[in-house]
């Protein structure tokens, strides 16, 4: 074939690289394995700290997740009504958090200063896999939730 007409075709183009980890037959794109581990760390260890030890007048992070829960419940209350919100907050809490938390490490931590043998660090959302994943669950959800009222 021609050199000039293969380098037309799209399906030679590669956008960036990957630093893809191996198990048994199994790839995965280990730069959006390793920040989404980081983020539901953090997000475990700020619901530890703000679950343990609770007080009856809120305190530090306490005061932070009892804010943050309150603001969920919000946005659920509002979309599916005050009879069924509260059977959802928890998916809704946990989406809303994990995106937001993809988000914010992707804008605030300086990926690029940490060297990988291939590709770069960078926030899991910044990926069409993780997007597609947090797509999908959440159109099962709502398909389940519409079979399950009828």
């Amino acid at each position: 074939m021609n050199p000039i007409y293969s380098s037309i075709f799209i399906a030679n183009v590669e956008i960036g690289t990957h630093y893809y980890w191996s198990i048994g037959e199994l790839t995965l794109h280990g730069q959006v394995l390793l920040v989404s581990w980081i983020v539901i760390g953090i997000l475990l260890l700020f619901s530890y700290l703000g679950a343990n030890n609770p007080k009856h007048v809120p305190e530090s992070w306490q005061n932070f997740m009892e804010a943050t829960i309150e603001f969920t419940k919000d946005i659920a209350q509002n979309q599916l009504g005050k009879n069924a919100y509260l059977t959802w907050l928890p998916f809704v809490s946990t989406l809303f958090l994990f995106i937001f938390g993809c988000n914010w490490i992707g804008a605030i931590i300086p990926w690029k200063l940490i060297k990988l043998p291939e590709g770069e660090l960078a926030a899991p959302t910044n990926d069409i896999n993780t997007t597609v994943a947090l797509a999908l669950l959440t159109s099962v959800t709502y398909f389940y939730a519409g079979l399950r009222k009828k």
